[in-house]
């Protein structure tokens, strides 16, 4: 009887509707086998972004660490987990969706994070990531605690980061820099407002028969990500590899007015073949 009864919980944590959160969309409006629609297709930008990012960070990230790929390569599963949770609003889903995402973050401040900004007793970079992945798995495992709060941490994982941000740009004199950087922070609180919009001013959207906030909230925070990232990335490696003389360029051309940024290094590389 007891196994027959943790057969029954296992399989209820994967039903349909098993978590206790539900985002504004109307649920099966456009399929019976969809909860949100509009926010699992939104999803799927994520898988648009992540492979052009990986691409257009190679080089930077074969200058300086190849491990710096394992952002966006985890962004993607990030991407896949979001469809799922939201085609489902299983329990399952939404643990997979926020742990990635806390993994994702995990990884960004392990190759990413200011060796100046280390904590004092932190002696070098190895150090550092060790700590990271204590507090990362203590999280995961906190994270089943009380699950509706998962969300709320990892907004507060991206404000540090974004002052993070902000204490590494007061030394810059880069326009371009400054000018990405202004976009980043723009987009993540354009996005963040949307989020906050969604879940606590459902009942006005409703009324006004626009309840994709949250899908929007998707697309624009991987674009935050893609342009917050590319500066990070910028700055470490002009702080890391300076001799690389790295220069923020937009794909898919620098003369426009908006593209995807990403990292052009300009001067000899290390990894560059020598006759």
């Amino acid at each position: 009887m007891g196994g027959f009864c943790s057969s029954e919980k296992m399989a209820g944590v994967f039903s349909y509707e098993s978590s206790e959160i539900d985002w504004c969309e109307d649920n099966y409006k456009h399929s019976g086998h969809i909860v949100e629609y509009f926010n699992t297709i939104s999803s799927f930008f994520f898988f648009i972004i992540s492979p052009i990012m990986l691409y257009l960070l190679h080089p930077y990230a074969k200058e300086r660490n190849l491990a710096i790929h394992m952002v966006w390569t985890m962004m993607i599963f990030v991407g896949l987990f979001s469809a799922y949770f939201h085609m489902t609003l299983s329990f399952v889903g939404q643990m997979l969706d926020e742990l990635s995402i806390l993994w994702v973050l995990a990884m960004v401040y392990v190759v990413w994070f200011p060796r100046r900004l280390f904590p004092s007793f932190i002696k070098d970079r190895s150090t550092f990531s060790n700590l990271v992945l204590v507090i990362t798995i203590v999280s995961t495992l906190s994270s089943f605690v009380k699950p509706t709060a998962n969300a709320y941490v990892l907004n507060c994982f991206g404000i540090h980061m974004v002052y993070m941000l902000a204490v590494e740009m007061k030394c810059c004199t880069d326009q371009k820099a400054l000018r990405l950087c202004k976009v980043s922070v723009a987009l993540w609180v354009l996005a963040v407002s949307c989020w906050i919009s969604d879940r606590f001013g459902c009942s006005f959207w409703q009324s006004l028969n626009f309840c994709y906030l949250h899908g929007i909230w998707h697309i624009l925070i991987v674009i935050a990500v893609a342009y917050g990232t590319t500066l990070i990335a910028y700055l470490d490696a002009s702080y890391e590899i300076p001799y690389s003389l790295p220069v923020l360029q937009y794909w898919p051309c620098d003369r426009w007015a908006v593209g995807i940024p990403h990292i052009v290094l300009k001067g000899t590389t290390k990894t560059q073949k020598r006759c």
